[in-house]
């Protein structure tokens, strides 16, 4: 994955000017620090919050930001350029900066089968039992049934009741489609606090999966009450072998080391960008194989059946408390089903695979794939981020709180 991919230019949102972006960086001999973009710098934020989690329960964390820029309790740490390239982890010098995945203490969530496609390739995996080799015929079949009918229905609504019996007279009802157009939203843990990485990073799969794919996605920034407060990309690499074998084996199927990936940044709320900028997000997908083998696909977050906001809804309030915030990604627009290894077989990825999840507003998230135990070891969790902050005299006293 070649460096010059994690420029600014590539990197950032198409108005970045005007965004603003709060991030994470490893400064060698130091820890985590959290950083704001600011013409072409990244400035050290850790006077105003500690933490990630922590600045998103500020009343107004923008205008906290924009007040410590302009006042220099946020001084300059670092060039952006110079961090975004040794991000690059075929390429880093450990001496100097790179970036983390841009949260930290809040729970990683995810919502499933939020969009058409990728409700029936669930299906498909289902019907499969993980073999990708019947995805296709399956595929054929499912769609002379469904069609794409089910793209207008409102998940719970009477109309997808309606549907429910049909498909069940028809004989093929799935748990996919049970959370896919009921009422109850699919939404799971996919990591470990801390456990996610950052753009340039490798991920990884599974060396056992044969048949596994990203899932690019946008992933929403939530505090403690329940507020949106941003937005980021996110690649919720995923084993469709393991999943389709039996739903049981979600955890498997999600939750290894370094599958998954948020960043570059989080794009804060402002008087420049909302959720309805988010709503009307498309984003882009590129997978480029060591072989040569190119992928390349788009959809557009208007698709998705379930309003951003209700699926924050169904993932934090009364039933659900994140003391420290949660990163919701939105479910999947784009299952790649493209032949990789011969007719029939469909996508899967290779060790090698440079994969890079994109949006105007958002930018882009670059990593690498490897196997899952050929990735960098996970050794920083709470405990260690505890102790770090602490030795830096970062907890005393508390920060501001909402």
């Amino acid at each position: 994955m070649p460096s010059a991919t994690l420029t600014p230019q590539d990197a950032l949102p198409r108005d970045a000017d005007r965004a603003t972006l709060i991030g994470r960086l490893w400064q060698p001999d130091v820890g985590p620090v959290l950083v704001a973009v600011h013409q072409g710098q990244l400035h050290d934020l850790s006077r105003i919050a500690p933490t990630a989690s922590q600045l998103l329960e500020l009343d107004a964390p923008v205008a906290h930001i924009r007040t410590a820029l302009r006042d220099g309790t946020a001084p300059r740490i670092a060039a952006l350029d110079a961090v975004l390239a040794n991000s690059d982890e075929t390429l880093r010098d450990t001496s100097k900066p790179w970036l983390l995945a841009p949260c930290d203490l809040q729970a990683i969530k995810a919502s499933g089968v939020t969009f058409v496609a990728s409700l029936l390739e669930r299906v498909i995996e289902e019907q499969a039992r993980g073999d990708a080799a019947r995805a296709e015929s399956i595929r054929a079949g499912l769609t002379n049934v469904l069609g794409d009918n089910l793209a207008g229905i409102v998940p719970g609504s009477a109309a997808a009741a309606k549907v429910k019996e049909v498909l069940i007279a028809q004989g093929v009802w799935s748990q996919y489609l049970e959370v896919g157009i009921g009422p109850d939203a699919e939404i799971f843990t996919k990591a470990p606090v801390l456990a996610a990485v950052g753009t340039g990073a490798d991920v990884g799969i599974h060396e056992g999966s044969v048949w596994n794919n990203p899932e690019p996605e946008v992933v929403l920034a939530v505090n403690s009450q329940g507020h949106t407060r941003g937005a980021a990309l996110g690649n919720d690499v995923n084993l469709r072998d393991f999943e389709g074998r039996s739903a049981l084996l979600l955890g498997k199927a999600k939750d290894n080391n370094a599958s998954c990936a948020i960043g570059p940044f989080i794009r804060l709320f402002d008087e420049h960008f909302g959720i309805d900028d988010v709503r009307r997000i498309t984003v882009g997908l590129q997978v480029t194989g060591p072989e040569g083998f190119e992928l390349e696909g788009s959809s557009s977050l208007a698709k998705i059946s379930r309003d951003p906001l209700d699926l924050v809804g169904q993932a934090i309030g009364p039933q659900h408390d994140y003391p420290d915030g949660l990163m919701l990604f939105l479910g999947t627009m784009f299952a790649p089903t493209q032949d990789r290894h011969g007719p029939g077989q469909g996508f899967t990825h290779v060790v090698g695979d440079r994969v890079s999840v994109s949006a105007p507003e958002l930018g882009a998230l670059v990593n690498r794939v490897v196997h899952s135990q050929q990735a960098a070891r996970w050794n920083f969790g709470i405990g260690a981020l505890m102790r770090n902050l602490a030795g830096r005299g970062l907890l005393q006293g508390g920060a501001p709180t909402a």
